[in-house]
């Protein structure tokens, strides 16, 4: 199992309608997806995010489909121009000793494959974890 987790802490002038938004796409995200085992999206409480979410998902292919939904792509367009700092984070009991290179190449992958979400996270304040740009990444000039 993977679990994927983010912590939020948003811009102090984001529009509360707007992120609440964000936070029930998130939570639609979770529910309509299959290859999410369960979820939870809520208020992040003992440090200075806001808001949290946690998806389990049962393998690296589940791993990746839910990385590459569309519904979270719209999320990150949606929400991350209202955040401020962000963690990501990847917790996994899976036994394959390959699991942390399999999870750190679906976030490569997704950065190369979609610059846009690259400018996206380059733009907030902080941005530590899992899911951090690395140089693999970024666009080749």
């Amino acid at each position: 199992m993977i679990y994927h987790q983010v912590r939020l802490a948003m811009k102090p002038d984001a529009p509360e309608d707007q992120v609440q938004h964000a936070l029930d796409l998130m939570r639609t995200l979770g529910e309509k997806l299959d290859v999410v085992e369960f979820f939870m999206v809520g208020r992040d409480f003992g440090g200075e995010f806001h808001y949290g979410a946690m998806y389990a998902l049962k393998d690296i292919d589940a791993f990746r489909t839910y990385m590459y939904d569309p519904l979270h792509r719209q999320i990150d367009a949606i929400g991350l121009p209202l955040t401020a700092n962000m963690i990501s984070q990847d917790l996994t009991d899976d036994p394959d000793p390959d699991i942390g290179a399999k999870i750190a190449q679906v976030h490569t992958d997704r950065f190369s494959d979609h610059p846009e979400l690259l400018g996206l996270v380059e733009s907030l304040d902080a941005y530590e974890g899992s899911g951090v740009p690395t140089d693999d990444s970024k666009p080749q000039s």
